[in-house]
């Protein structure tokens, strides 16, 4: 056994393991260094969850219209309006779309392609990355969020979370958040890659992925958000005249949406590593 170890750790995929992993954490790095907006949405859910509870806490006229009920059917709505279309989706957006577009304006990428390091390795690298930050931000502060709407509630809130449903969802929640930030990274990562102006490709992608309750049921399948919205483990209908015309769809068991999300995730991924290959680099455009 000892004899083949050497063998192993020569074999190509073990190098571009260590290669993805050396690039990933150089990324990471500055990511996290980096002053970008996408903090502020992970912390917008955070502080109105977190502000609801201080309120309810203080004794005002909010806390005598609250119950668990109430507001975990209110976080629904936040994590499915606020959370998935808007702070996961431009942070992701921020954070992907730059991973080579940023560093093609900042005249920097050719010093990774002069390396001796496959270009899909890069790209595997720069998108862990993206991922690390994306889901230590987005997913924590989903799981955060649901955890402080109902604090205000002292035992009752215990209660909720070890011997009611409240693990139960914040479960999910956790997933869908990591889910999204899976699927909508490749998809802005490769928007990055084809696009030289990734914002009006943003621009599509948020337009279609908002319009999904009102597209024919053929057409749902075709977008992210359609995916996890059947996963939410508490549902949200639409109310009011835009109920008129949405188009109802029976929602995607689990065992078909989460295996169908990652193959989406990986296809896009492989056809964005397929583009890296092909890549060229001017600054002069």
């Amino acid at each position: 056994m000892s004899e083949l170890l050497p063998q192993l750790k020569a074999m190509p995929w073990g190098m571009w393991m260590r290669q993805t992993l050396a690039v990933a954490r150089l990324e990471s790095r500055r990511s996290f260094l980096q002053r970008r907006g996408w903090w502020i949405l992970a912390a917008l859910p955070v502080v109105l969850t977190g502000t609801h509870s201080l309120v309810a806490m203080s004794g005002s006229w909010l806390g005598g219209m609250c119950s668990i009920g109430v507001d975990t059917r209110a976080y629904a709505a936040i994590f499915q309006f606020l959370i998935l279309r808007f702070c996961i989706f431009f942070g992701c957006a921020g954070i992907f779309t730059t991973c080579f577009r940023g560093e093609t304006t900042e005249k920097t990428l050719h010093y990774y392609f002069l390396t001796p390091m496959r270009r899909e390795v890069l790209a595997a690298g720069k998108y862990l990355a993206g991922e690390a930050t994306a889901l230590i931000f987005f997913a924590g502060g989903a799981a955060l969020s649901y955890m402080l709407i109902t604090l205000h509630f002292g035992a009752a809130h215990w209660e909720h979370m070890f011997r009611g449903t409240g693990l139960y969802e914040l479960t999910w929640y956790t997933v869908i958040a990591v889910l999204a930030c899976l699927g909508y990274g490749a998809i802005f990562m490769a928007v990055g890659l084809w696009f030289k102006n990734p914002m009006i490709a943003v621009a599509v992608v948020m337009v279609w992925e908002n319009l999904n309750p009102f597209l024919p049921s053929l057409l749902k399948k075709f977008s992210v958000i359609f995916y996890l919205k059947g996963l939410c483990p508490v549902d949200v209908p639409m109310s009011g005249s835009l109920s008129l015309i949405e188009v109802l769809t029976n929602p995607t068991p689990a065992w078909i949406a989460i295996p169908g999300l990652l193959i989406l995730t990986a296809v896009v991924l492989a056809m964005a590593c397929f583009s890296v290959r092909r890549m060229e680099v001017s600054y002069g455009e």
